[in-house]
């Protein structure tokens, strides 16, 4: 071996030398521990530190009986769709209600993702992320129940064709003129989500969780088409278990609300009110932007679309559904202290609030 390969050799066996002290020893936890320093304190609105506590059991239960709904949207029997059954202005008729619809349930979606991901912020509990986690995957089932729907009737739908008819026309510009509406409000949200605490917030969606399931059901009953009656049992399956999460919620919460909070919930319960009133009603004017076609363009759909089979209640009974859905809400919430706003539209007696569009939470 010459001198340089000795010097390499000797070079490499040093490398390998074991260092100082035993290595085989464990370290000592204690002196570590002395030279230890506690990181910064975390930021609000972060996600850690993690935790997985539970404090309203009921709400495990929920979320377990979610892990499997039961149903998918693309095996719906959407086979027995036969546009070719309908008229142009049946078609044009049916895929705008769904339209309508896909206002409040195409930014489900995103309303309780967002929700999903505040949940984590506020170090909620355990379960209450998992039910929010359940929720968004099931809104997204329902948006895809109305993209499905209307991309059957109007491919190309709801804004990207061209009506052949007067009627088909109107069914555009009014669904135009609602997602003017939807976007206005979901700027709102966006605003509103971290401005408000847990009761405001869950106080609003029990009440578009409430007026859903009084839909659907509603619709399942009505309904002579088979693809649709299937799917508004399933939605409406759905629908009602959201319903309980916000309920489990709520029971727990609503006890240790200040005036302040109930005084804020009043006004939303109104604003909630007047915004879902566009699907479960009639839109009132007082909130919605609209211009003075979309009511009497409304009905004539709705007619249409009922002559088709979509099952849509008459404005009566549609007003006796709300009256009823919303009497459910105020007796949860009046033991607590709540005052009940007056909802004339439905014959409901209680305080008149006036509230700020641009400062409540809107319901979607």
């Amino acid at each position: 071996m010459d001198g340089t390969a000795t010097q390499s050799a000797q070079h490499s066996a040093d490398a390998l030398r074991i260092p100082p002290g035993n290595p085989t020893e464990e370290p000592d936890a204690e002196a570590i521990l002395f030279d230890g320093a506690a990181p910064p304190p975390f930021p609000d609105l972060n996600i850690f530190p993690l935790s997985w506590r539970t404090e309203t059991p009921k709400l495990n239960e929920l979320y377990e009986s979610s892990r499997d709904p039961g149903w998918n949207p693309s095996r719906l029997p959407w086979h027995t769709l036969n546009v070719e059954d309908y008229t142009l202005d049946q078609r044009y008729a049916l895929a705008y209600w769904w339209g309508l619809l896909s206002t409040f349930d195409g930014s489900g979606p995103v309303v309780f993702a967002r929700t999903m991901i505040h949940t984590f912020e506020t170090h909620e509990e355990d379960p209450v992320r998992k039910c929010f986690f359940s929720i968004t995957r099931d809104e997204m089932h329902h948006e895809e129940v109305c993209g499905r729907a209307i991309q059957t009737l109007t491919p190309g739908g709801p804004l990207g064709y061209v009506p052949e008819t007067m009627l088909g026309k109107l069914a555009q510009n009014n669904v135009q003129w609602l997602y003017h509406n939807g976007a206005r409000y979901w700027d709102s949200f966006k605003n509103a989500v971290h401005k408000y605490p847990l009761p405001i917030l869950f106080t609003s969606f029990l009440m578009g969780e409430v007026a859903s399931a009084t839909l659907f059901n509603g619709m399942y009953k009505s309904t002579t088409i088979p693809v649709f009656k299937e799917a508004f049992r399933c939605i409406g399956q759905d629908e009602a278990r959201h319903m309980g999460i916000c309920i489990a919620v709520l029971e727990r919460i609503l006890p240790a609300l200040t005036d302040e909070q109930r005084t804020m919930i009043t006004k939303q319960i109104r604003a909630g009110f007047v915004f879902l009133s566009a699907v479960l009603y009639e839109p009132p004017r007082d909130f919605w932007e609209l211009p003075p076609t979309f009511n009497d363009a409304n009905r004539r759909l709705e007619e249409v679309a009922r002559s088709a089979g979509l099952g849509i209640l008459t404005l009566e009974q549609r007003r006796e559904n709300w009256r009823n859905a919303v009497l459910k809400m105020k007796g949860l919430l009046e033991p607590h202290g709540i005052v009940f706003p007056a909802l004339p539209e439905v014959g409901i007696d209680g305080e008149s609030v006036a509230f700020d569009p641009e400062d409540i939470i809107p319901v979607f």
